[in-house]
């Protein structure tokens, strides 16, 4: 048997050495572990991805540790993907969410991966769809993924999650900034965090009044990915349209130092993954997933081969040119393109 091959066993096998080892491939070079991820990626699609995300502060990190102690009271499996934020200096970050969930530590049904967000939009690092999908084939039922918290990009976190919880806290200095982050665009359960603050009921009125604003004709009808859900007519060999049952997003209140309201949480949060079940809803998310993960993977490699195909000088050479006002930046995009072989995109 091979290295790779006996690798894969081990992690079919729920192995976790073995899938620390991989992991950490994925992480520092993701073309090693591609044949490996291969060979593991008829075993996935079995596990439900809930993100957490919502503003620094509000609590993320505990709740995700009282959610996965929720989990494993019912047995399940947890994997937990916790995205930290890097410097944009040394690319290096604390990672500190394993000190958070140390409680969990040793309990062989739960792994814990912390990782660098490496300046990528939403706080997601690129490798992590991959992780996440090592610990699906792993069989890892649930897995967690908590997202730095930065601002509008989070809704990086919906094309990746198939359910979303958005966190909120009071007392975070503006009760509009769930608007601002664009909350009704991503989140499939709203939680109000710390509801033993002052001003917690206010937050929790405000993000009803969002939903109330936002539930009008037609809201629900799309998804908050942008796709409808289609069912095959095999008589007329033609796809058509199903409109599926609306899902409200669920507003719940929280204590997770304490515990409290957990509970109500993880119903709710069954309550979505039957939702996306029945609806239909779930095979759509799939395939949004899937889009996204390859428009990534595609831009990220022809950036790269355009790159290798125009050298270092040349962009350096297009970089001064550019300061020294003598091309504007489409001009000079438009050139390279037109050097690497391949045509400029339209404007």
């Amino acid at each position: 048997m091979s290295k790779d091959n006996a690798i894969i066993a081990r992690i079919l096998q729920g192995d976790r050495r073995a899938l620390a080892r991989l992991i950490s491939r994925i992480e520092n070079d993701g073309r090693a572990a591609t044949d490996t991820l291969a060979a593991l990626y008829p075993h996935t699609g079995r596990a439900h991805i809930v993100g957490v995300t919502g503003a620094p502060g509000t609590g993320k990190s505990t709740l995700v540790n009282e959610l996965a102690k929720s989990y494993r009271a019912r047995n399940v499996q947890v994997g937990i993907v916790a995205v930290d934020p890097s410097s944009p200096f040394s690319g290096g970050a604390l990672l500190g969410d394993r000190i958070r969930m140390r409680d969990l530590s040793g309990d062989p049904g739960v792994f814990i991966r912390s990782m660098a967000s490496r300046g990528n939009l939403g706080g997601l690092a690129r490798a992590t769809s991959d992780v996440v999908k090592v610990l699906d084939a792993a069989g890892y039922e649930t897995v967690l993924v908590e997202t730095v918290g930065a601002g509008q990009s989070e809704v990086e976190i919906a094309r990746t999650a198939h359910t979303t919880l958005v966190i909120e806290a009071p007392g975070m200095g503006d009760d509009v900034q769930a608007i601002k982050a664009g909350v009704m665009e991503i989140a499939d359960i709203l939680v109000v965090n710390k509801a033993d603050r002052e001003g917690a009921e206010r937050t929790r009125q405000i993000l009803q009044a969002m939903l109330e604003l936002g539930l009008k004709p037609g809201y629900g009808q799309e998804s908050k990915h942008g796709a409808r859900h289609h069912s095959q007519n095999q008589d007329e060999n033609r796809s058509v349209t199903v409109p599926a049952q609306r899902w409200k997003p669920i507003i719940c209140s929280t204590i997770a130092l304490q515990g409290q309201g957990v509970p109500e949480l993880m119903q709710a949060i069954s309550d979505h993954y039957r939702y996306l079940q029945e609806s239909g809803r779930w095979a759509e998310r799939e395939r949004i997933r899937a889009a996204n993960e390859l428009d990534h993977l595609l831009r990220e490699r022809l950036i790269a081969h355009m790159l290798q195909r125009i050298g270092p000088q040349r962009l350096k050479e297009t970089v001064n040119r550019i300061v020294a006002r003598d091309v504007d930046v489409h001009t000079a995009a438009s050139d390279l393109l037109a050097q690497a072989g391949l045509t400029s995109a339209p404007s």
